[in-house]
C-alpha cells in the first residue's frame, strides 16, 4: 500500500516533497522522488514493499503495487503522461491540472488540494494517456456454471485459498476479525499457512462483534488482539479518522471508526492484514437484495460491487494506509470475481439465507455458530451506530440541521449524524463545490 505522488513536469522536486509529506504516512519505511526529463514522480513505501527504484527509474514509473492485480501506477509513455489503476479500484488514484496545465497526481486527495479544487479520482479499470481517460477492463457477461453443487462449493473453496495463499507476505500474518463471515473465512484460510497468526477485532463493550471473534480465534488457534472502545474513544479519534478517510458520508464514516482503530492495533504487530471486503457484495451478502426480483440480482450485485472503489474500499485503503500497513482483499481477486458472476443467484440467497454457496464452500473451515451467523452491518455487530447518531442528535438542533443540510454542491446530507462528519470535513477539505471523485453509500441502510 505504497503512496505514488508526482507532477508531469521536469524541476518539481520541492512541490513533490511537499505532496509526499501529505501522504507520507502512506510509507513508513521510505521515500524517493524521481527526477526525468519530462516529469518529478514520488513515491513512499511500507515494509515488504520496497520498490527498485533503479528500474522504476529507467522505466520512468511509480506504482503502488501490492504484488496482485490490484495496483495504480504513473508513468511517461513515450514522452507522455499516464496514469492507470486497477480493474475494480482497490489502490487509489486522483488527479488534477495545476494552474500551467501540468498533470498532478497522488494516492490521496489531500495530497493535491494545493493545485486547486477540481480534483478527478482515476476511474477503476481505466488509464490516462494523451489527455483522455480510455477503459482497459469492461466485465464482460460469462456463462452461469451449472455443474453439481459440491463442484461448485470446491472450486470456490480453491480460488479462494488461492488468492489467500498468494497475498501472504509475512510470517506472522494478521487479519482482522469480526467475527462475521467473510473476516473468518479468509482468517481461516491464511492460518494453515504461517507458523503464527494474529487476528484483530474492536467494538463497544458487549458487542456481537466481539464475542464471536474471540470464539473464532479460539477456534482457528490465533493469537487474538482486541480493543474495547466507548463513546469517548470514538470522538477523541473521529477527526484523524475524517482526515484520512477524505470523505463524510456516515455509513462510511461509522464503519470507518473501527476500522482505524482495529488497523492501529494490528500495526503493533504486523506489516499486513487481511480483510474480508467484497464479500457480501459478490455473493449477495446485504438483507435487502433478498427483496429484490430475482432477474434484478445480478445487475445490483454488479453495480454494488463496481462501485466499492470509493466507499468501502477507500475506508479499508486509508485505515490501514493511515498506520503504515497494508490490507490485502483476497475476496476481490480478479478471478474469485469473474468466477462468482458465474455462480446462479439462487445459489447465493437460497431459502432466504444470504451468501449461501459461500456458506457451503467453507463449511468445514468455521465453528457453526459463525458458518451461519446472520449479517450485520460492520458498525452495528461493533456497537457503534446508536452511540454517534444518539451524540449528533442531542448535539446539534434541529434548526442548525436545516440551514446547514444543503451543500454547496447540492447534496443533501442525510442526517444530523453526517452533518457532524461534514464538518470536521469541512475544516480540513473547505467547502468544495466539486466532490464528483467522492463516493457515497448506496446499499440500503
Amino acid at each position: 500500500m505504497a503512496g505514488i505522488t508526482g507532477i508531469f513536469a521536469p524541476g518539481k522536486k520541492k512541490e513533490v516533497e511537499k505532496m509526499l509529506n501529505k501522504i507520507s504516512h502512506r510509507g513508513l519505511k521510505g521515500k524517493a522522488i524521481l527526477e526525468l526529463k519530462e516529469a518529478t514522480l514520488g513515491v513512499v513505501w511500507p515494509a515488504l514493499h520496497e520498490p527498485s527504484l533503479a528500474r522504476w527509474k529507467k522505466e520512468k514509473m511509480v506504482k503502488d503495487d501490492r504484488g496482485t492485480d490490484h495496483f495504480a501506477l504513473a508513468r511517461v509513455r513515450e514522452k507522455e503522461p499516464e496514469l492507470k489503476r486497477d480493474y475494480i479500484g482497490v489502490a487509489p488514484l486522483y488527479y488534477i491540472f495545476n494552474e500551467r496545465g501540468d498533470l498532478c497526481f497522488s494516492s490521496e486527495v489531500k495530497g493535491l488540494l494545493s493545485y486547486g479544487r477540481k480534483i478527478k479520482e482515476m476511474p477503476p479499470g481505466s488509464f490516462f494517456y494523451k489527455e483522455k481517460v480510455n477503459p482497459y477492463f469492461r466485465w464482460k457477461k460469462l456463462p452461469l456454471f451449472r455443474g453439481e453443487l459440491r463442484i461448485v462449493a470446491q472450486k470456490l473453496r480453491d480460488k479462494l485459498s488461492k488468492a489467500v495463499k498468494k497475498r501472504i507476505k509475512s510470517n506472522p500474518a494478521g487479519s482482522l476479525l469480526s467475527g462475521g463471515l467473510d473476516s473468518s473465512v479468509v482468517a481461516s484460510l491464511a492460518r494453515p499457512r504461517v507458523q503464527k497468526m494474529y487476528t484483530f477485532s474492536v467494538g463497544v463493550e458487549d458487542a456481537p462483534d466481539l464475542y464471536y471473534a474471540r470464539e473464532m480465534a479460539k477456534f482457528i488457534g490465533s493469537e487474538h488482539r482486541e480493543i474495547v472502545v466507548d463513546l469517548e474513544g470514538m470522538l477523541e479519534v473521529l477527526p484523524k479518522v475524517i482526515y484520512h478517510l477524505e470523505s463524510f458520508d456516515a455509513p462510511l464514516v461509522r464503519s470507518s471508526i473501527i476500522n482505524y482503530m482495529v488497523a492501529n492495533l494490528a500495526s503493533d504487530y504486523v506489516p499486513e492484514v487481511f480483510s474480508g471486503e467484497g464479500g457480501d457484495e459478490l455473493f449477495a451478502g446485504y438483507d435487502y437484495l433478498k427483496s429484490l426480483n430475482k432477474d434484478r440480482l445480478p445487475q445490483e450485485l454488479r453495480d454494488i460491487t463496481f462501485s466499492l472503489h470509493n466507499t468501502a474500499l477507500q475506508r479499508v485503503d486509508r485505515c490501514a494506509s493511515a498506520h503504515g500497513i497494508v490490507a490485502q482483499v483476497p475476496f476481490l481477486d480478479q478471478e474469485i470475481v469473474d468466477y462468482a458472476f458465474q455462480i446462479p443467484v439462487d445459489l447465493k440467497i437460497k431459502n432466504g439465507v444470504e451468501k449461501w454457496i459461500l456458506r457451503k464452500a467453507v463449511e468445514d473451515l468455521l465453528p457453526e455458530e459463525i458458518l451461519w451467523r446472520e449479517k450485520s452491518k460492520f458498525w452495528q455487530g461493533a456497537g457503534v451506530e446508536e452511540l454517534l447518531y444518539q451524540y449528533a442528535e442531542e448535539n446539534i438542533t434541529d434548526e442548525d440541521f436545516g440551514k446547514e443540510r444543503v451543500l454547496p454542491n447540492d447534496w443533501v446530507l442525510r442526517s444530523k449524524e453526517e452533518l457532524m462528519y461534514y464538518r470536521i470535513f469541512r475544516d480540513f477539505f473547505g467547502e468544495l463545490q466539486d466532490l464528483s471523485w467522492m463516493g457515497r453509500t448506496k446499499v440500503k441502510e
